[in-house]
């Protein structure tokens, strides 16, 4: 079982930032693939960013390549959600979430995660 606990969300004005952080359980934190996506009021899950095990690899999805940066620490068992330049469209709630079991690390479809945290809030005003 794998507890994933997100920290970090709030309200900012837009260009603002925040550091969203993701704290994980378990004593494999290293053999998972962290990625972040978030959903905004009446629209689907989206995917955000993800990294790789290791922590050298991560990709990204359009709407936020070059303002946002995914990290992780294995010796702290956490990921983190650099958000800079923020967008009121970038409002909605962050999940990160681990998946177990990737044989691929760029995994972009929610279905395939199997841990979730309980979700940031991040409001972005103009």
């Amino acid at each position: 079982q794998v507890q994933l606990v997100e920290s970090g969300g709030g309200l900012v004005q837009a260009g603002g930032s925040l550091r969203l952080s993701c704290a994980a359980s378990g004593r494999t934190f290293s053999s998972y693939v962290m990625a972040w996506f978030r959903q905004a009021p009446g629209k689907e899950r989206e995917f955000v960013a993800v990294v790789s095990w290791g922590g050298s690899n991560n990709y990204y999805a359009d709407s936020v390549k070059g303002r946002f940066t995914i990290s992780r620490d294995n010796a702290k068992a956490t990921v983190y959600l650099q958000m800079n330049s923020l967008k009121p469209e970038d409002t909605a709630v962050y999940y990160c979430a681990a998946d177990l079991d990737a044989a691929n690390w760029r995994m972009m479809d929610w279905r395939k995660y199997d841990y979730w945290g309980q979700g940031t809030q991040v409001t972005v005003s103009s």
